[in-house]
């Protein structure tokens, strides 16, 4: 399988703040308003923090550095950033473009090189979707290398529209209530990671990489499947948000205001509990089955 990327116009560049357009200016002012709250409200960044800015090359990533550089300056913390791409060999990949324009910006950055490319196309048969060992060689790049340099925060450009559409997915295909968390810990135990687009609009951050002009470069390993659940979730989104605007932005709000009562997972709400008298234990499973059993009998 050989995937051959466009070719795509170099600009590295960033439009300057004295030359931005109004309707820029209050976009980018309210993509600063929402990462400060996000990393806020979910404690991202601390004092002295090593910031590992994950940029894959697409709109939200750039995005994502962006709305941090430009936070760094004026936060109440001391914190250092390093964008890190990894540059897994796909053929065709400008492997130009992001060291370029990460010069221009004078940024602190490291380019991963690690063929994965190759070991997902082997090991996927042919038509079906490689997402799942894609992502888990990507990830397992990215914290190897947080690993060995230091790095207390791994940051991740997923925003407010991926976390509900994870949402969805988990509900619809694997029936359960979970999401994408602003932040987490690595199931190892090892590594902090965090999303400071948890409360960006996709279509916001479009508008804004179109308007700053950033050096895009396509996916087409992952990006052309069109078989993905994720991509069917996406689609449903997008014909509720055609519909009933704001409805995705209510979701979003809805992720953070849980109640377990109103559930029914006994593991968070104490239902045995719950108007119980108190004088005699509750009766298990297999007392109740046995309970049948005698009905039945009779």
């Amino acid at each position: 399988m050989s995937t051959v990327l466009p070719l795509i116009d170099p600009r590295p560049r960033l439009r300057a703040p004295q030359t931005a357009s109004p309707a820029l200016q209050k976009l980018g002012k309210r993509l600063r308003h929402q990462v400060g709250r996000a990393i806020a409200d979910f404690g991202m960044i601390e004092d002295g923090d090593k910031v590992m800015v994950c940029l894959s090359g697409g709109k939200d990533s750039y995005t994502m550095l962006d709305i941090l550089l430009q936070l760094q300056k004026k936060a109440p913390v001391s914190f250092s950033i390093t964008a890190v791409n990894l540059d897994q060999k796909q053929p065709g990949f400008p492997e130009h473009i992001l060291p370029t324009y990460l010069e221009s910006l004078g940024v602190d950055f490291h380019i991963i090189e690690q063929d994965t490319y190759s070991v997902v196309s082997r090991v996927i048969p042919e038509g079906k979707t490689m997402c799942s060992l894609c992502s888990r060689l990507r990830r397992g790049a990215l914290y190897t290398y947080a690993e060995a340099n230091g790095f207390t925060k791994i940051a991740l450009g997923h925003h407010r529209d991926d976390l509900v559409a994870t949402f969805f997915l988990n509900l619809f295909f694997h029936a359960k209530l979970s999401g994408m968390p602003p932040k987490l810990r690595s199931d190892d135990g090892r590594h902090v990671v965090i999303r400071p687009l948890a409360y960006v609009a996709e279509a916001d951050i479009v508008a804004y990489a179109d308007e700053q002009a950033f050096p895009i470069i396509p996916c087409n390993l992952c990006g052309s499947q069109e078989n993905l659940q994720r991509k069917q979730v996406g689609l449903m989104m997008q014909q509720w948000e055609r519909d009933t605007p704001g409805r995705i932005e209510t979701i979003s709000r809805a992720l953070g205001d849980i109640r377990p009562s109103q559930l029914s997972d006994p593991k968070l709400f104490d239902f045995l509990a719950l108007g119980a008298s108190g004088a005699t234990a509750h009766a298990d499973l297999q007392a109740w089955h046995s309970s049948e059993s005698a009905i039945g009998d009779a």
